[in-house]
Parts: structure tokens; C-alpha cells; sequence
């Protein structure tokens, strides 16, 4: 099992959030925290099985202008 953690600034999440949102569709991914901080940064965080997915989605994370994503062994 793996962690994938995902962030972005406020004007990151306004300009690309719907896309983001439509893009882990077609991941196998479970959300499993999210947090909106006071200065508008988002903090996502997803439960992943394949280390090859979480290669490909971290790639497409960070696609997304302002958008950064790391992962780590649950």
C-alpha cells in the first residue's frame, strides 16, 4: 500500500481543481484525507496498491501547473 500526497496553492486548485478532480478518476485511488488550509493551499492525500500507478498518477499530478506530489509505504 502506498501513500500519494498531493498539494497545490489556491490559485492552483481554482484553475485546475475540476481537471484534477476528473483525472483521478481513472486511478484506482482512494481518498483518504484532505485538508483545505487557512491560506487556501489544499493537502490531499490518497490510498494506492500498484507502485507502477503511483508512478503514472504522481506524473500526472504534477502536470497540473502548481501542483506537487510525493508518496510513501503505508
Amino acid at each position: 500500500m502506498w501513500r500519494v500526497n498531493v498539494r497545490c496553492d489556491q490559485d492552483a486548485w481554482k484553475k485546475y481543481g475540476a481537471n484534477f478532480k476528473t483525472m483521478t478518476e481513472n486511478y484506482q485511488v482512494e481518498l483518504i484525507g484532505s485538508q483545505k488550509m487557512p491560506d487556501g493551499k489544499r493537502i490531499m492525500a490518497y490510498k494506492m496498491d500498484d507502485i507502477s500507478d503511483v508512478e503514472t498518477f504522481i506524473e500526472d499530478c504534477v502536470k497540473f501547473p502548481g501542483f506537487t506530489a510525493d508518496f510513501e509505504s503505508l
